[in-house]
Parts: C-alpha cells; sequence; structure tokens
C-alpha cells in the first residue's frame, strides 16, 4: 500500500501543475504515462486525488492532505541537495532564516548586508512567512532561525528578544491628525480606519488596547500584514496603527508617524530551536541582529 518515489514525483508534479500535459511537461515525460501512473497509484491506495470537472482536474480533500507530506519531504530534499552542492564546491554553507513580510523589506536587508561583511560566502535563502506559518516553519526545520513578532510560540522554540518596536499612529501627509506631536486611541474614533484581521498578531494585540480602553474601532478596510496597511494608509484610504520598523521604509513618502499615546510595543524577537544549539553561522546571524539593535 505505500508509494514508491516515482508516484511521488507525478502525483507532487500534477498537483503544482493543475493538470496532466503540465506535470507531463515537467516532468519531461508523456501524458499517457502520467494520467497510467496517476490512475494505478490511486487504485492502489483505494484513494480519489482528482476529480475532472468541465475538463478541468480539480484535486480532493485528500489529495491536498497528502500533498502537505510530500511537500514537507520535497523540501527536505532540497536542503539535502544544497548542503551536497556546497560540500562539493567547498562553500562556507547556508542558512534559512524566516521573517514577517513586513521586516523583509527593511530589517532583514540591513542585517544581511551586515553579516556579510563577516562572511560573504555564506548563502542566506530568506523566507517570508505570516508569524504561524514562521513558527511551524522553526519547529519543522524549514528554517534554523526566525525573525518576527509573534505573541504565542512552542515550548519546543526559545524566543530572545531583539528590540521593542513600539506602535506608532500611520497617517498621510496632509491629515489633519498629522499636526498634532502625538495621538490616543481615542483619536481614531470617526475616522476611515485601516485594521488587520483577527489571525494576525498585530490584530490580536489592537483589540487587545481597544479592550483596555473601552473602545471598539470599526474598520473601513481589514487587512492581514503591516506593510499592505502602510500602502493603504499612503494612498489616502485612512489611517491606521503600525510598527515603527515597518514605518521605517522608505517608500511610503506619503506616509507619516506619530506616537501613541500611552506607549505600547509589538517586540520583536529572535526564534529558534529550544533543544539543539544554533549552527555556526545562525549564532554569526543573531550576533549581527543584537549588534544592530544594540543600546
Amino acid at each position: 500500500m505505500s508509494l514508491n518515489l516515482r508516484q511521488i514525483e507525478v502525483f507532487r508534479a500534477t498537483m503544482l501543475t493543475g493538470s496532466i500535459s503540465g506535470a507531463a511537461k515537467m516532468l519531461q515525460v508523456s501524458s499517457p504515462a502520467v494520467s497510467r501512473l496517476i490512475s494505478s497509484t490511486e487504485q492502489r491506495l483505494g484513494l480519489t486525488f482528482f476529480k475532472r470537472i468541465k475538463g478541468r482536474l480539480y484535486p480532493t480533500p485528500e489529495a491536498k492532505r497528502l500533498f502537505q507530506e510530500v511537500d514537507t519531504v520535497y523540501q527536505g530534499v532540497e536542503r539535502v541537495n544544497e548542503v551536497a552542492e556546497d560540500l562539493a564546491g567547498n562553500r562556507v554553507g547556508h542558512l534559512r532564516i524566516g521573517c514577517n513580510p513586513s521586516l523583509g523589506q527593511l530589517m532583514l536587508p540591513h542585517a544581511v548586508k551586515r553579516f556579510y561583511e563577516r562572511l560573504p560566502e555564506v548563502r542566506i535563502i530568506l523566507h517570508t512567512l505570516l508569524p504561524s506559518v514562521l513558527v511551524q516553519a522553526v519547529l519543522t526545520q524549514q528554517v534554523e532561525l526566525g525573525v518576527a513578532f509573534v505573541q504565542e510560540t512552542h515550548p519546543n522554540l526559545q524566543l530572545r528578544p531583539l528590540c521593542e518596536n513600539r506602535l506608532v499612529a500611520a497617517l498621510p501627509r496632509h491629515h489633519p491628525l498629522a499636526a498634532r506631536p502625538s495621538l490616543r486611541l481615542q483619536d481614531f474614533q470617526d475616522q476611515p480606519f485601516i485594521g488587520y484581521g483577527s489571525d494576525s498578531p498585530i490584530g490580536r494585540l489592537l483589540r487587545k488596547l481597544l479592550a483596555d480602553e473601552g473602545m471598539t474601532l470599526r474598520a473601513k478596510v481589514e487587512v492581514q500584514q503591516v506593510h499592505v496597511a502602510c500602502a493603504f494608509v499612503h494612498d489616502g484610504l485612512g489611517i491606521s496603527i503600525i510598527d515603527e520598523l515597518s514605518a521605517m521604509s522608505p517608500i511610503w513618502p506619503n506616509l507619516v508617524t506619530r506616537p501613541l499615546v500611552p506607549a505600547c510595543a509589538a517586540p520583536i524577537s529572535i526564534i529558534h530551536g529550544a533543544f539543539s544549539p544554533p549552527s555556526r553561522l545562525a549564532q554569526e546571524f543573531m550576533t549581527t541582529l543584537a549588534e544592530m539593535y544594540a543600546s
């Protein structure tokens, strides 16, 4: 009843491309060969992977679940190949890092630049991930280090605080509230507000702040990521609350920030496995980040 490597390869290619012909092209084989192998695999397992509707393939829930495991295996194989290539090429090695999308715009490029001043031959592989996905990526060793604002972690992970990262009000440059030196949450009432979804860390933090003040804010637009909120504010669609690291990006010239009173922070931490020591490269990168934010 077990799958062999060829069956896994053909199944993955079909899932990725969404068609028999696409999988055949990806694997450089004929379409009938792919179709026969998919059909025989389904019969062998007693499962149906795909439904054909109006000439298109749609994966079944069973196929989607299996694909999650198959893709994890392939990522592991890719990492083995990368290590082999590094050894064959006598290279120093590579380091996989995960970060929030907004941190990938400014913070991580600066850190990598400084890191390369010490170790220019290292290959950095950066994954920009949502916090919940990033935590899982560190747990499953898809990345060795995570750099993110997370409120909940896992007992098998260790968090090393990196910087405070205060929350600030974000406004279009010519907004009337921009004339004030600081803002309170009450100032956001009756303003078009760019808010956050309930599954985002900053959204959960914002809801706690509002609850502490006995307030609610109805979002005109709801987003999932801070840099998307910045884009909406920059185009004059409303005001928002963002973190100061995201506000430092030079790509928002029409966005200004003001301190929030009382002050609140979304601290950034380095995340790594709790029970296995970080590699030498990971330790060097953590040192680089710590030096960037040393008081």
